[in-house]
């Protein structure tokens, strides 16, 4: 994105305004976590302080299942922990990303590789290569969205949907 002073800004990760808006469709983000109860959590951190332990223990409470994703741990928030998402065994309905953006390609591949129904970028995280994966593999693509404030702003204090 370019500046008023002709300076070049990377705040979207090289994403035009108007395919920001269609990663962030309020729609598809409504669709997207109406209809999902399994949610693979990569990056998922065992700190109770970091953002992705927040936002996986919500979900947790809210009635989704949170599969954690990370290389070393055994166990996050009760749940058996996988080093990639290619190892989870059970159907994923989101992959939800806490990587930085040039790790993102891959995590898309393996949610394609799952079958899973949806690609989610965390807040300020932003990947055309893994939307253009993600989407060549039949996944709805979130970017840039925090998954806890948007189930606030679409769901509000209800639980997930069966």
């Amino acid at each position: 994105m370019k500046l008023r002073d002709g300076s070049s800004c990377d705040l979207f990760g090289n994403l035009s305004l108007e395919q920001v808006a269609k990663y962030q469709d309020p729609h598809l983000v409504h669709r997207i976590l109406d209809s999902s109860r399994t949610i693979a959590v990569v990056g998922l951190s065992t700190s109770p302080q970091k953002d992705s332990h927040v936002v996986a223990s919500f979900l947790q409470n809210r009635g989704f299942k949170v599969i954690p994703v990370h290389p070393k741990a055994e166990r996050i928030l009760g749940e058996k922990v996988y080093r990639k998402v290619a190892d989870i065994p059970e159907p994923v309905d989101i992959v939800n990303v806490f990587r930085p953006s040039h790790e993102c390609p891959e995590h898309a591949e393996q949610a394609v590789r799952i079958s899973a129904k949806a690609l989610w970028l965390q807040l300020n995280i932003f990947s055309k290569e893994a939307a253009a994966i993600a989407t060549a593999g039949g996944l709805d693509v979130i970017m840039g969205l925090c998954m806890k404030i948007e189930h606030h702003r679409h769901l509000g204090s209800q639980s997930a949907s069966p």
